[in-house]
Formats: structure tokens, C-alpha cells, sequence
């Protein structure tokens, strides 16, 4: 146990500014004797001395007239408790304690506040825009950060892609504290640092160290990039799209692409005859760096150049390209024999065409269709029918879209052929009729009736088609019609017949006799197959029976039949009747 009064206090206790602090007194009196007094002060640094904020004795608290005035509480503890902490706060307070024959004692407690601040690593690009040029001697400003209404005030710290940044040579921190009004520190760093072409990726940031709740805490800011100003130090063209794909009637572009910042000046040219080169750059985009040649043809190949001219330093780069357009030309076909062509003959087609590329050859009809692949074409037996036009596809399959055709007329002649007409073809009396007469020739033909009417005629392919409205009479039933077709190389004609087509009144009478002679005839052989069967008419071979005999008996019946037929059928029947009877017998 102590043998003298003692008074404890913690060494520090840290508040946020605007909460409650809480300083505790604990002491020890020997004897466990009462105190007779407690006294809670405060030291001003100003006055240089410490000022008396309340008096306790017993349980009585006189608070004196001070700035606390009105924000002080003491518990049962006898703890001090100050409302509304500010930033002047921050100091000492001290705890005395009087214990009548014990003496007095005190102790202290330094008051520390904090405040966060209001909005951590505020970052600021450089007034110049982010834009800096690194031949100028002096260090461009990157970036400033600014921490606002904090306390104590907070430390900064630079970096540049997580990498912590040192004041050196070619890195400068300039830092200003503020205090403001209120108590609290606004802190400003400004980073200017030398700044290369391979800085121009770089993301810059500032981190913002201060007190929070007896810690350190820190916050990063949001990343900056800065633009660098430097040179070109290499340049490119290129064909857009590839080289390799251009092709006659396609749009390109001729692309220079320069590594400086700013871009430099682009200029174009084409290299013509014995070195000298034509300009341009009027048909170009200078600020871009595009040239753009519209439907290009075989003309367009040769040689390209872009420049680049830096402002600054007036250093001039220059880059080269090929550009090949790819094309077909001279597409031609040739017919072998190339005599006029007859019917049973055969012909080969051949194909041909100049390109820098590879080419393939495709054969088609007049319909589009495929009918052979590769350079000839060999056809046999030629026909009216197959005469055609055939197109000759010549492809690159290396430059996709790159084809052109060539047709050729396969014609084979002869005299007319006449294919179809309307023969036999019924008619009747005083009727309106159409003869039609179908033919195919080459050179086309000319169709002549024999007859008077009036004709219609067209022509699809190779065939001719002729239609002759007539009216039907009696001589052009008896003679019919003669379709003649002719050409150059001959003639050609067909015969069409007219039949009489009876009334439909006539055909019905005709008919019914025809019905009814069929079922008279069926009756009466029915009759006599009946009575041969009862051995009621025996047959001779003189085809006859005489009905009048005696012999016959009067309950029989006698049928004298009597043959119309003609000699060679009667024989006939005479044979089957002899036949008969020798069976009867």
C-alpha cells in the first residue's frame, strides 16, 4: 500500500473534434481517507500558466468562469468530461487532489484531437492540361494534391505506377500548410517531375497519410496521366486492306502512322517514270495521316511514299510501301474449227486471260449453270438444240472477288427441221381453227402456208412458232394444209390433215344403233347355241336344213340357217359344221 496521497492519470487521451473527452482522476489516500478537495485545470499556453476550470468538495462542483464554461461535467468518478471537443482543445488538463494532513497531490493528461479529412487525396491535373514537353529545362508541374480540413495536419506522398516517388534531381515535391480559421490544416502538394516518351502510359497518384482513432490511416487519390509532348522517332504505311487483296474497282487506304506526340505533318507520294515522284498530298487527310484512292485499277500499282515533318524540330522521317493491284485482263475465247457449225459436228472452246496471280476457269450456259471447269470446253454431236451461249469464268482464287467473263455464241446451222404440228387435227364445218407448225433452223426461217388465213409467229431460242387461224371448208377438209419452212441452207414442209369431227346429235344415233345391233346379234346367238345344245339343229356341211322333211318330229323346232357371210367365212363355217358331225359320229 502507497504511504502518501498518489494521483494517476493517463499520459494521453485523443477525441475526434466535435465528440465528448473524457479525462479520468484515479487517486489513493493512505488510510483510506476521504479527499478534501479536488481541483481540474487546464495549461494555457498563451498565459503560460494553468487556469482552474471547477472546484469539488464533497459532492458540491463550482464550475469557474472560464471558456469551458457551459461544457464541462464532473461524474461520480470525478472524471472530467468536456462536450463539443474542438481544435483547441488540444492541450493539457491536470487533476489535483487535497487530502487534509495527507497533503495534496496532481497529476496530467495531454489532450489530443484529430480530424479526418473532408475529402482525402483531392487530386488536381496540372493547369496546363496534363501536357508537358520534355526539352524544356525546367520541371513541368504533374499534378496536385490537396487534403482539406484535417487535424493534425496529414503527411503526402507521390507515386508513379505504385512506385513511391523521392525528391531528386529530376523530382521536385513542394508542400503548403494552411491552417484555416476553424483550427484545422488544409495541406497542398504540388509534384513536377522530368517526363519522358515512355512516360506517356504513366498514371500518377498522391497518398494522404493522417491521425484517426490513435492510428495512422492512408487514402490514395485517382490516378492522372499526363500527355507527353515528344518526337517521331519511327514511322509506318500500310495498304488497308492487305496488298495482297487489293483487286481493280476497290477502295483503299494508304495508312502512315507516326510515333510522336503531337502527330507530325504527313505527306504523300507515288513514284512515276525514271525516279521523279508526284505529289499527293492534296488528295490526302494531312492531320490523320489517310490516303485514300478510290476505284483503283491496274494504273494504281507502284510505289508509295509517306513523309513526316516534325514542327518543333524540323526532323523529317519517310516510309515506303508496294501496292500491287491485283487484276484480269485480256479475257478471250477461241472457237476450234471456227467454219460455220452443222448439225453432228463438234467444236472445242478455249479460254485465256493475263493476271499476276493465279487464275482458274470455269465454263457455264446461257442459264448460269455449271457445265465444265478448267480452260476448254470440248463439245460433240452438235444439234439445233445445243446451240447456246457459253460464258467463260475466269477466277483468282488467291484475290477473293476477282473474276471477269468472256461469252461466246455456239451457233449450228442448217436447213429447218420442222419438230411439231397439229396433225391429224378434227374439226368442223365453218369453224374458226388454229394450225399450229413448229420448227428450229439456223439462219432463222421463214414459215409459208398454202392456204389463206391469218398467222401469228415467234420466236424463243432457235425454234419458230407459226399459228394459222382458218375458217373450215369443204376443199380444206378434202386437201388439208401444207406447212413449208425455209432457210438459206433448205426446206422443209409437213402435210396437216383435217377430219371431220361428226355432231354430237349424229354420234349419239350412231351410237345407239351400234348398241342395239350388238344386243340383236347376242339374242340370236344365244338362241341357236340353245338349241344346238338340245340336238334340235343338226349341221350340215351344205349349211342348211330343210324344215319341210316328214321325218321330223312335231314337237321339234327346225331352223333353216342361212349364211350372208362372204365365200371365205362360209367355207369356214362349213369346215366347223363338218367338224361336227364327224364328232357325231
Amino acid at each position: 500500500a502507497a504511504s502518501k496521497l498518489e494521483v494517476s492519470m493517463p499520459a494521453v487521451v485523443e477525441v475526434e473534434i466535435g465528440a465528448v473527452a473524457r479525462i479520468e482522476c484515479n487517486f489513493h489516500i493512505p488510510g483510506n481517507d476521504s479527499y478534501t478537495y479536488i481541483n481540474w485545470f487546464y495549461v494555457s499556453a498563451e498565459l503560460g500558466n494553468r487556469v482552474r476550470l471547477c472546484h469539488i468538495t464533497g459532492s458540491e462542483v463550482l464550475e469557474d468562469d472560464t471558456d469551458y464554461k457551459g461544457r464541462l461535467s464532473v461524474g461520480e468518478d470525478k472524471a472530467l468530461s468536456i462536450s463539443k471537443v474542438t481544435v483547441l482543445d488540444a492541450r493539457t488538463f491536470m487533476c489535483q487532489v487535497g487530502a487534509g494532513s495527507h497533503g495534496e497531490s496532481e497529476n496530467y493528461t495531454e489532450l489530443h484531437v484529430y480530424k479526418a479529412p473532408a475529402v482525402p487525396g483531392s487530386l488536381l491535373p496540372s493547369p496546363q492540361g496534363d501536357t508537358w514537353c520534355p526539352r524544356v529545362s525546367l520541371l513541368p508541374q504533374i499534378a496536385q494534391c490537396v487534403s482539406r480540413n484535417s487535424f493534425p495536419h496529414p503527411n503526402i506522398t507521390w507515386h508513379k505506377n505504385g512506385e513511391k516517388l523521392q525528391p531528386a534531381k529530376t523530382v521536385k515535391i513542394q508542400t503548403t500548410l494552411t491552417r484555416e480559421s476553424s483550427g484545422l490544416y488544409t495541406v497542398s502538394s504540388t509534384l513536377l517531375a522530368q517526363v519522358t516518351r515512355e512516360d506517356r502510359n504513366s498514371l500518377y497518384y498522391c497518398t494522404v497519410h493522417y491521425w484517426l482513432g490513435g492510428k495512422i490511416h492512408s487514402v490514395e487519390s485517382r490516378r492522372v496521366n499526363v500527355t507527353v509532348f515528344y518526337p517521331a522517332e519511327h514511322v509506318e504505311l500500310h495498304v488497308v486492306p492487305s496488298s495482297a487483296l487489293v483487286k481493280e474497282g476497290d477502295d483503299i487506304k494508304l495508312v502512315c502512322e507516326a510515333d510522336g506526340n503531337p502527330a507530325p505533318v504527313f505527306s504523300f507520294y507515288k513514284r512515276e517514270l525514271e525516279n521523279n515522284w508526284q505529289d499527293l498530298t492534296s488528295l490526302a487527310d494531312t492531320n490523320s495521316g489517310v490516303l485514300n484512292l478510290h476505284g483503283v485499277n491496274k494504273s494504281s500499282s507502284g510505289l508509295y511514299r509517306c513523309q513526316t515533318l516534325d514542327l518543333d524540330d524540323m526532323r523529317q522521317l519517310e516510309k515506303d510501301v508496294e501496292l500491287v493491284v491485283n487484276y484480269i485482263e485480256g479475257v478471250h475465247v477461241k472457237m476450234e474449227p471456227s467454219s460455220p457449225l452443222q448439225e453432228g459436228d463438234s467444236v472445242r472452246l478455249s479460254c485465256g486471260a493475263h493476271s499476276p496471280v493465279a487464275l482458274d476457269y470455269q465454263w457455264r450456259d446461257e442459264k448460269g449453270r455449271k457445265v465444265a471447269d478448267g480452260n476448254q470446253l470440248f463439245l460433240s454431236n452438235l444439234t439445233f438444240e445445243t446451240s447456246s451461249n457459253f460464258s467463260c469464268k475466269v477466277m483468282a482464287p488467291s484475290v477473293p472477288g476477282l473474276e471477269q467473263s468472256k461469252q461466246v455464241a455456239v451457233a449450228v446451222q442448217g436447213k429447218p427441221r420442222i419438230v411439231a404440228i397439229s396433225s391429224p387435227l378434227y374439226v368442223r364445218q365453218d369453224e374458226l381453227v388454229n394450225l399450229t407448225c413448229k420448227a428450229i433452223a439456223f439462219p432463222k426461217p421463214s414459215v409459208h402456208w398454202n392456204v389463206n388465213g391469218t398467222t401469228h409467229e415467234y420466236t424463243e431460242n432457235q425454234h419458230i412458232f407459226s399459228n394459222l387461224t382458218v375458217r373450215v371448208n369443204p376443199e380444206l377438209l378434202k386437201a388439208g394444209a401444207m406447212c413449208r419452212v425455209s432457210n438459206a441452207l433448205g426446206v422443209s414442209e409437213k402435210h396437216i390433215q383435217l377430219v371431220d369431227q361428226k355432231t354430237p346429235e349424229s354420234k349419239g344415233v350412231i351410237i345407239v344403233a351400234i348398241i342395239v345391233c350388238i344386243l340383236v346379234v347376242a339374242v340370236l346367238g344365244s338362241v341357236i347355241y340353245f338349241l344346238h345344245k338340245k340336238g334340235k339343229i343338226p349341221c350340215g356341211r351344205a349349211g342348211k336344213q330343210d324344215i319341210t322333211k316328214p321325218e321330223a318330229r312335231k314337237d321339234k323346232i327346225v331352223v333353216e340357217v342361212k349364211s350372208d357371210k362372204l365365200p371365205e367365212e362360209a367355207g369356214l363355217l362349213q369346215g366347223n359344221n363338218g367338224q361336227r358331225r364327224s364328232a357325231d359320229q
